[in-house]
C-alpha cells in the first residue's frame, strides 16, 4: 500500500468516528423517543445538540493541534468521544442522552477537524484534493452501512448497544491513532497559543470574503444534509412506511450518490478548474432540489422520485464539499489547524441552526424537510456567488 493510500485510508477511519455517531443511530431515533417517552422534537434535539457543540469544539482542537502537534489533542477527543458514548448507552431519559450526546460530539470534533489539517500539512491544491476525496470514500462506509448496522443492532440488542459499539469504535480508532498515523507537524513548524495571535488569526480568517464565502458554500450545503438526517427517518418511516431496514437502504442509496461524485472532485477540478466545478455543482445543487419542492408542493408524493432527485442532489454536493473545503484552506497553510476550526464551526454551526429554524415545521410529511433542503441549497448558491465576486476584486499578487 502507498504512502499516499495509506493516509487515507488512516484518516478515512479517524474521520468516520464523528459520522458513525450520527449515521448508526439514525434508525434508532423513532425507537428512542418511545423508550424513553418523549417526543419526536426531543429525540431531533439528540441530532441539533450533537451538530452544534461538535461545531464549536472545532474552535478549540485547532490551535490546540497548531500549538501542540496533531496527534495529543485527537488522543484527547477520541477518549472524550468514547465516554460520551457510554453515558448515552446508559442514559435513563431524553435529558440525560442530549447531554450525554454533547459530551460525545465535543470529543467527536477532534477527528473531524484535525485529519483536515493533517491533509494540509501534507498537500496543497489537487493533490490536497484528491487526498480528500479518498478520505471521503473511506468514510462513505459510514452512511451507507452504518444504518444497516445500526438497524440490525437494534434488532438483536436494543438502541442503547449503537452507543457501546461506538465506544469500541472509539477505541480502535485510538490504537490507530497510536500506531499508524506519524505526527505531521514537527515542534519547529509549531505556534504558541497566545491570545492575541489567536484573535489575529481569527480576525484575519472572518475579514476574509474568499474564505468565508467558501466556508458557507460548504456550510450550507452540509446544512441541508443536517435537516435531512434529522428529519428523514420519521418521514421514510412515518410517511412511506418503511422499515428501519428498508430507511437504511434508502439513506445508503443517497450516501453513495454524494461518495461517488467526491471522487471525480479532484480530476473535474483539474480538467476544468475548481471554481467553475463548484459553481456548476451548486447550481445544480439548487436546482434538483428546488424542483423537488415545486414538485411535492403540487401533490407529487412518490418515494422513488424524492429519493432519485436527492441522489440527484446529493452527487452535486459531493462534488462541492470536498473542493470548497480545501480551497478555503489554500490561502492560509501558516494556520491551517485554526482556518479549519473556525471554518468546521461555521459550517456545523450553519447546520444546526438550520436544524433547528425547520423543526418546528416539521408535521412527518415530505414537503417540510424538502423545503429546508432547498432553502440551504438556494443560500449555498448566494455564497458561492459571493465568492466569485470577493475573487474578482481581490488584488493580483505581484509575480
Amino acid at each position: 500500500m502507498s504512502p499516499f493510500v495509506r493516509s487515507a485510508v488512516v484518516l478515512g477511519l479517524l474521520c468516520a468516528t464523528g459520522p458513525l455517531a450520527i449515521d448508526m443511530f439514525l434508525p434508532a431515533l423513532p425507537t428512542i423517543a418511545g423508550s424513553l417517552n418523549s417526543t419526536i422534537a426531543a429525540s431531533q434535539l439528540t441530532i441539533t445538540a450533537y451538530f452544534i457543540a461538535y461545531g464549536l469544539a472545532q474552535m478549540v482542537y485547532g490551535p490546540v493541534a497548531d500549538m501542540v502537534g496533531r496527534k495529543p489533542p485527537l488522543i484527547a477527543g477520541l477518549v472524550l468521544f468514547a465516554a460520551g458514548s457510554i453515558g448515552c448507552a446508559l442514559a435513563p431519559d431524553m435529558n440525560s442522552l442530549v447531554a450525554a450526546r454533547v459530551v460525545q460530539a465535543l470529543g467527536g470534533a477532534a477527528a473531524m477537524v484535525i485529519p483536515r489539517a493533517i491533509i494540509r500539512d501534507m498537500h496543497t491544491g489537487p493533490q490536497a484534493t484528491r487526498l480528500m476525496a479518498l478520505v471521503m470514500l473511506i468514510i462513505s462506509v459510514s452512511p451507507m452501512l452504518a444504518p444497516l448496522a445500526g438497524s440490525g443492532i437494534i434488532a438483536l440488542s436494543g438502541w442503547r448497544a449503537i452507543f457501546a459499539t461506538l465506544a469500541v469504535a472509539a477505541a480502535l480508532s485510538i490504537a490507530v491513532t497510536l500506531l499508524l498515523q506519524p505526527e505531521t507537524l514537527q515542534p519547529e513548524h509549531r505556534t504558541p497559543v497566545r491570545l492575541a495571535a489567536l484573535l489575529g488569526g481569527i480576525k484575519t480568517l472572518l475579514r476574509d470574503p474568499v474564505f468565508m464565502g467558501l466556508t458557507f458554500v460548504g456550510g450550507f450545503g452540509m446544512a441541508s444534509f443536517f435537516v435531512f438526517l434529522a428529519s428523514a427517518s420519521f418521514v421514510y418511516t412515518g410517511h412511506y412506511g418503511l422499515t428501519p431496514t428498508g430507511f437504511s437502504l434508502a439513506f445508503a442509496a443517497n450516501a453513495a450518490g454524494f461518495f461517488t461524485a467526491t471522487q471525480l472532485a479532484a480530476t473535474l477540478g483539474e480538467k476544468f478548474g475548481a471554481d467553475r466545478v463548484v459553481n456548476w455543482a451548486v447550481t445544480g445543487f439548487m436546482g434538483f432540489t428546488l424542483l423537488l419542492v415545486g414538485l411535492v408542493w403540487f401533490g407529487i408524493d412518490q418515494f422513488a422520485l424524492l429519493v432519485g432527485l436527492l441522489i440527484c442532489a446529493n452527487a452535486c454536493l459531493g462534488l462541492v464539499i470536498p473542493t470548497a473545503m480545501v480551497m478555503a484552506l489554500d490561502d492560509h497553510g501558516d494556520i491551517a489547524g485554526l482556518a479549519s476550526s473556525l471554518g468546521g464551526m461555521l459550517q456545523m454551526l450553519a447546520g444546526g441552526v438550520m436544524t433547528m429554524l425547520a423543526g418546528p415545521y416539521f408535521n412527518g410529511t415530505p414537503l417540510p424537510m424538502v423545503v429546508a433542503i432547498a432553502i440551504a441549497a438556494v443560500l449555498a448558491f448566494a455564497a458561492m456567488r459571493f465568492t466569485a465576486s470577493a475573487r474578482t476584486r481581490r488584488p493580483v499578487a505581484p509575480a
